[in-house]
């Protein structure tokens, strides 16, 4: 894995972040994108710190050009971009009638749509060069749709007909597409929320949980496709705040 590179969205916290640790362990120059800068910061002063490399691009990956740009400036600096981590997304449980016409485009822009742009704008790329992995972390609400998750549910089984349709479009192209769907996940995604999961330690997959599953993903040899996996913690519990 040495002097590969990977670009993880969302890079900042709960998966991501622990995503950048995992793939600075194995050898990747890592690069990492969000919105809040002194998160990135910290989370590259950690991988740093441990004698490994790690960039931070602060952008809003639902604007295409901070997007383009971030690409561009990767394979400009590194001269190469290996994995795509898209990981970025935002939860808002709530019944559809309390949301706006502007709530509904941000949310589904934020969730879907900047995923597919994102993915647009790398996967000519690694046609070209023959090899690339393009991992979309995507959630359990792909599955089927549960009350006061019409948006979020919406988003997710959009980015699972994407990544399939995508899957489908690089084969025999040396590019892999691989979903994750997670149940679940300690992390702070749910401090916005006014729910979070059970204490137990059986009412949550760890964030770490999901970055050695995308990192045995990279290490399989490259004619061995893994079209998705869902997580789901052994016993799910909801605690209201």
């Amino acid at each position: 894995m040495e002097n590969k590179v990977v670009v993880i969205t969302g890079g900042s916290s709960g998966a991501g972040e622990a995503l950048a640790y995992r793939f600075s362990s194995e050898g990747f120059n890592v690069v990492i994108g969000g919105t809040n800068l002194e998160r990135l910061k910290k989370v590259q002063s950690k991988i740093q710190s441990s004698g490994s490399k790690c960039e931070y691009i602060v952008h809003d990956v639902s604007l295409e050009r901070e997007v383009k740009k971030m690409i561009g400036h990767t394979i400009k600096s590194y001269g190469r971009l290996d994995v795509l981590i898209c990981n970025a997304g935002h939860g808002d449980f709530q019944a559809l009638e309390n949301f706006s016409s502007k709530q509904i485009s941000k949310f589904i822009n934020l969730n879907l749509i900047s995923h597919i742009i994102l993915c647009r704008h790398l996967v000519s790329y690694m046609k070209a060069k023959g090899n690339g992995d393009i991992i979309v972390i995507g959630s359990e609400a792909s599955l089927a749709g549960k009350k006061k998750a019409t948006l979020y549910s919406a988003a997710k089984f959009g980015l699972r007909g994407f990544t399939q349709a995508l899957r489908d479009e690089c084969s025999n192209t040396g590019v892999r597409v691989c979903l994750i769907n997670p149940g679940f996940v300690r992390s702070p995604f749910f401090d916005s929320l006014n729910f979070k999961p059970g204490d137990a330690e059986n009412n949550a997959i760890e964030t770490d949980d999901i970055a050695k599953i995308v990192c045995d993903i990279i290490k399989t040899r490259q004619g061995t496709i893994i079209d998705e996996i869902n997580i789901s913690p052994a016993s799910k519990s909801i605690i209201f705040k």
